[in-house]
């Protein structure tokens, strides 16, 4: 059925101009685009032959360990149980990969969030060009982000790190800008009043009162960039993605319940770590 506005305007050809876009970007920054590529692989290989070289049991025994030092004694038993079931369905080496997929995402979400979102904070011209920018990313449909992604990197983990840093990075931004503007007002006011600088305040007063709504924003990153990983694995990235897509493609339930319940353990050890560095942080600025 023909649109009632078609013989009123001519189509915008913007499918062709985003075409010509990505064309234009992938033959001028190849060399660019190259780089960026071979230095995420290395990154994400390296960390995961770091984490193979610890034997599994050990490695379980340093995660449990530390679960109960930052969170509880249930949480360490959960992290325990979970990981040595992990281990025992034979899903080790993938949740290796996929725990490195994921630390890799979150840490450049980190490096490229906060800066924004201090950036933001700091001015009305910067929020208000950012937070458009902010809705686009987080309402654009993740499997949109894989297209471009594999012309300008190739099939891989590359791409798979790419979309995930797209997909996570506004909560924390989004939270960095919150927690800075929610310091009180009369807080600024003393700074000011004792002559702090702007950043003086942004760094010893700002920042650690925010802290708490900053690491909610990270942990909010965490669990978007884990929710990438299944995703990921249509373009070649490794992990326990991987073994979900094959198992969906196969029709194996068995299978991909095994792996989806692993992503969820992953999970759950990953969100509660956050979570109460976050409470930590919020018990240390009181």
């Amino acid at each position: 059925m023909a649109s009632k506005t078609e013989g009123l305007l001519p189509k915008l050809p913007l499918a062709d101009w985003i075409d010509s876009l990505v064309d234009w970007l992938t033959a001028t920054f190849d060399a660019a685009f190259e780089g960026i590529s071979g230095g995420l692989k290395a990154f994400v290989e390296g960390m995961v032959d770091g984490l193979g070289i610890i034997p599994p049991i050990v490695l379980i025994i340093l995660m449990t360990l530390l679960t109960w030092k930052i969170c509880n004694r249930n949480i360490a038993l959960f992290t325990l149980v979970g990981l040595f079931l992990i281990d025992n369905l034979g899903y080790w080496d993938a949740m290796l990969d996929t725990i490195a997929l994921v630390l890799t995402s979150v840490i450049l979400s980190i490096l490229i969030g906060i800066p924004v979102g201090i950036w933001a904070s700091q001015s009305k011209v910067v929020k208000n060009i950012v937070i458009p920018f902010l809705d686009f990313m987080q309402t654009m449909p993740a499997f949109v982000y894989l297209i471009p992604a594999i012309f300008f990197f190739n099939i891989g983990v590359v791409p798979g790190v790419v979309a995930s840093v797209i997909f996570a990075t506004p909560p924390t931004i989004r939270l960095t800008i919150l927690g800075i503007s929610q310091v009180p007002a009369d807080i600024i006011e003393a700074t000011e009043a004792f002559g702090s600088t702007t950043k003086q305040r942004l760094i010893k007063v700002q920042l650690p009162l925010a802290m708490p709504t900053i690491m909610a924003g990270i942990n909010q990153s965490i669990m978007l960039a884990l929710s990438m990983v299944v995703i990921a694995s249509m373009v070649g990235a490794p992990g326990l993605g991987t073994d979900v897509y094959r198992a969906v493609t196969q029709i194996k339930t068995g299978v991909g319940f095994e792996a989806g319940l692993a992503i969820v353990i992953i999970a759950i050890i990953l969100d509660r770590i956050s979570q109460n560095i976050g409470k930590n942080k919020q018990g240390g600025t009181v």
